[in-house]
């Protein structure tokens, strides 16, 4: 008889997880960190940059559900452990990408390789805790993903390009690094037993089960408003995190300090990812706090259309946006466990359908930053649209009824 894992192995191994989570964000978001340098040496215009900077959450539109499917089969151990190691080796090549075509195909591996984290991590969560613990355990490993953001935001052009000389060097660094994780990963997977939620039926490749856990997840009323919100909460999360930087360069900010003012929509994910869950599940009011967030968000996109003399004046409006996208981030993973119909069993279905659908706003959102830009000559029309998507998905939040 295989002992159980003990509570030590499992917060290791959630928090490894959690590592491995902000490798993958350092190197996806290396990219709109660098943003400038890097249209300025690939000669990219405006909407090629937007398409970039939105490549990877376009990969889960197509192959989110089936990646979903994948690991609620594999397991989510296997999930999470390709999921790094395909991160390393794309941002590796990411390096030596000559120009806008071979960069894209290289992100969009690095997208696939997402998949596997976004899905295996609240499958493993669900696997190693309770469901009233989900969301808690859902904190852990994503402060771990706001750290690699916040990180790269804070000191990739400022410190770590100057440094190593240039955004290549950058680039390649952190491959290899994110594949150390994975290695670590490997070893650690293999070691720990499996947690009390966790089985070896993880169910066939068979059509008709693949067809009953489809028929499951898309009948669903609550996951489909979950679907909308997800649409949204990723259409404004990305596309604040995409062009933030750039934003505050055009106005005339030093790139150095944009990076640092940009970190503290990280600083603000952090905030709601640590408060939003516990008050949540404390008080059993998810659904509320699904539209309260919803709204500090939108008041946040707004406050950014500000042009103040001191820069330093929108770090309110920025830890805004922040702390409401970071508050629904954590619940959006947690509540699918808690349907009738969904539970621990088709967690990673669900939440990859969510981000398969999702991730359509995640792409859309720099995308139509950017070709706005290209249009209009401003930024304020793009921002407009992410304080609007931030609304909508308060009012997603409102219409759920299992929250009640």
């Amino acid at each position: 008889m295989v002992r159980p894992p003990t509570r030590v192995e499992n917060a290791a191994l959630l928090s490894l997880g959690g590592l491995g989570y902000g490798a993958l964000l350092f190197v996806w978001f290396a990219l709109p960190a660098s943003l400038q340098p890097i249209i300025d040496e690939l000669g990219l215009t405006g909407t090629q940059a937007g398409i970039l900077a939105g490549a990877v959450p376009l990969t889960y539109i197509p192959i989110g559900l089936a990646s979903g499917l994948v690991v609620d089969r594999l397991g989510a151990r296997v999930g999470v452990g390709a999921g790094v190691a395909l991160a390393g080796v794309a941002q590796v090549g990411r390096a030596y990408a000559p120009g806008f075509a071979s960069m894209l195909a290289l992100t969009l591996v690095l997208g696939v390789g997402a998949t596997g984290i976004t899905f295996g991590m609240p499958k493993l969560a669900s696997e190693l805790y309770p469901s009233d613990r989900v969301g808690r355990a859902a904190s852990v490993y994503l402060i771990g993903s706001y750290a690699g953001s916040a990180s790269v935001f804070a000191t990739g052009r400022s410190i770590l390009v100057p440094a190593l000389g240039g955004w290549r060097p950058l680039f390649l660094a952190s491959g290899l690094g994110t594949l150390g994780v994975a290695a670590v990963w490997a070893a650690a997977a293999w070691h720990v037993p499996p947690g009390s939620h966790e089985t070896d039926d993880q169910g066939t490749f068979s059509l008709a089960s693949l067809t009953d856990d489809l028929r499951a997840v898309l009948g669903h009323r609550d996951l489909r408003l979950l679907v909308l919100l997800g649409t949204m909460y990723l259409f404004v999360l990305h596309g604040t995190q995409g062009w933030l930087v750039t934003i505050l360069e055009r106005r005339g900010v030093d790139p150095g300090l944009a990076g640092s003012v940009t970190s503290l929509l990280v600083v603000g994910q952090t905030a709601g990812v640590l408060a939003v869950p516990v008050v949540a599940e404390r008080l059993d009011r998810k659904r509320e706090s699904l539209v309260v967030c919803g709204v500090l968000s939108s008041l946040g996109a707004v406050g950014l259309l500000a042009e103040p003399a001191v820069v330093l004046l929108l770090v309110v409006p920025v830890v805004l946006v922040g702390f409401g996208m970071g508050g629904l981030s954590p619940l959006i993973r947690a509540i699918p466990v808690e349907l009738d119909g969904i539970g621990p069993g088709l967690t990673g279905t669900a939440v990859g359908m969510i981000f398969a659908v999702g991730e359509i706003g995640g792409f859309l959102g720099p995308v139509v930053i950017g070709a706005l830009r290209d249009a209009t000559g401003s930024f304020t029309p793009g921002l407009l649209f992410v304080a609007v998507g931030a609304l909508v998905a308060a009012g997603a939040g409102a219409a759920m009824s299992e929250l009640d």
